[in-house]
């Protein structure tokens, strides 16, 4: 459905081990501000099959839409945010890979992360251990981070290993927060890949899921990209 609401809407894209579910924080006051939102929900099979279905996603909302990818999910808005619906970037603790870049050698350009000790290929997907949730999720309660290994997605091992088709960071408006305290993915990476895309960055001192452990500082970076997409699409 399309609206006649101003206000950019919301697409939502997870990473490889916590779903949709891990937005459960910021949506309702999206929301509540009167954003059109919804979490894309992909399989994790290849890269073209969840750009894909984020695409799908976008004709559910209003345009122009702000994506927000945490994690993998960064590697999933940089290929799809390419669409003429997409007005803005947020990249959560997130990959952004450049076009001859995959999510897999761009990340083999950092420290590998203690996370990647506490994992395991299983009838052909990558699992997090439960020794892994400090790692992924030390900033939680502990009901909380047994709640995320309880709801984790498991990605098939080739899927870091493709190009995601597009380099949405090199036209779009992006903004980046940078997880300081993150054990996924390298807090350096995510400040090379803040910088190189000319985002408006935010530093919190928090695990690699902040959407979740810091959820007031998420809102606020979306909003203030909501803001500034709306504020730009009224001066045109």
């Amino acid at each position: 459905m399309k609206s006649a609401d101003a206000r950019p809407s919301i697409v939502f894209c997870h990473g490889l081990w916590a779903d949709g579910s891990c937005f459960s924080k910021v949506i309702p006051a999206l929301q509540a501000e009167g954003h059109q939102v919804i979490a894309a929900q992909y399989g994790l099979n290849t890269i073209a099959d969840d750009v894909a279905t984020v695409r799908s996603a976008l004709g559910r909302v209003s345009s122009p839409a702000i994506l927000v990818g945490h994690s993998y999910g960064g590697s999933v808005i940089t290929g799809a945010g390419t669409d003429d619906r997409v007005a803005g970037l947020v990249y959560i603790a997130a990959l952004a890979p450049d076009a001859d870049e995959t999510s897999q050698t761009q990340q083999a350009n950092f420290p590998k992360t203690d996370v990647f000790s506490y994992i395991e290929v299983v009838d052909g997907r990558i699992w997090l251990r439960p020794e892994a949730i400090d790692c992924f999720a030390g900033d939680l309660s502990e009901w909380e981070k047994k709640l995320v290994w309880a709801t984790q997605c498991v990605p098939n091992p080739d899927l870091f290993n493709a190009k995601v088709g597009g380099t949405a960071w090199r036209s779009k408006p992006s903004w980046y927060i940078v997880a300081k305290n993150d054990r996924t993915v390298h807090p350096d990476m995510e400040r090379f890949v803040a910088k190189r895309m000319g985002a408006k960055t935010t530093e919190v001192a928090s695990s690699h899921v902040a959407m979740l452990s810091h959820p007031e500082v998420v809102i606020e970076v979306i909003l203030a990209a909501a803001k500034a997409v709306q504020g730009a699409n009224a001066a045109a």
